[in-house]
């Protein structure tokens, strides 16, 4: 399997490769994003772009591409809306639209979060805006595409958010996420199992199109488990 991973400095995407290069199914994982990987793996090659919404360089080897996984994403604080909206939706629909011209048949899996606003009408801005573009992302035409909704993410494997403050939050919040895997386990997953849970899907299908925070944690488990 041929992976293109979109955004994998960040938390996430640092999960999700990492769940890539381990797995014997992955041939290969092309990272695109404005930063190397700074990871040496014979599967794994980066594609430094300064605006990772235009892909056109890409597009002779995207027709090979199995899945595409948009873990790629900003956080809304002291943000409004409009540059919220630049990157949140305008950037992923750019590269969404390149990727389905050139491969439909991939599975596209958008990394969104719980609470995201479906209808696009809700009092929360960033739920709106990523409502939105799932609900633009299900339009385009890809034969699978499928929306993550996590919750509360753990970062394992000394992977740590490159946002200061969610990195301070993560440090702060560590006595209540455990309580929260303790006595509410369905509203927190890991890198580990969110990286698990998309190669899962890459291979096998998803049980529905929006993939919630319990959803992933039961994709994610190791195999046997």
């Amino acid at each position: 399997m041929k992976v293109l991973l979109f955004g994998t400095t960040g938390m996430v995407g640092q999960g999700v490769l990492r769940e890539c290069l381990l797995d014997p199914d992955v041939e290969t994982v092309l990272s695109v994003g404005r930063k190397r990987t700074r990871r040496a793996d014979p599967k794994l090659r980066d594609v430094v772009l300064s605006d990772p919404g235009d892909i056109s360089s890409l597009t002779a080897e995207l027709p090979s591409i199995d899945a595409c996984f948009f873990c790629l994403g900003i956080s809304s604080f002291r943000m409004s809306e409009t540059e919220y909206r630049r990157i949140t939706y305008d950037l992923t629909l750019r590269a969404a639209k390149t990727l389905v011209a050139a491969n439909p048949r991939m599975t596209f899996i958008y990394v969104s979060g719980s609470g995201t606003d479906s209808s696009e009408r809700g009092s929360s801005m960033w739920a709106r805006v990523k409502g939105e573009t799932e609900n633009a992302l299900f339009k385009l035409g890809f034969e699978r595409a499928v929306m993550f909704r996590p919750g509360a993410i753990q970062p394992l494997h000394g992977i740590e958010s490159k946002t200061a403050l969610y990195r301070w939050s993560y440090i702060g919040l560590a006595p209540l996420i455990f309580l929260m895997k303790t006595f509410s386990p369905s509203s927190v997953t890991t890198t580990e199992e969110v990286g698990r849970a998309m190669l899962a899907v890459a291979k096998r299908g998803s049980p529905k199109p929006i993939v919630e925070n319990r959803e992933i944690r039961e994709l994610g488990k190791p195999p046997g488990a």
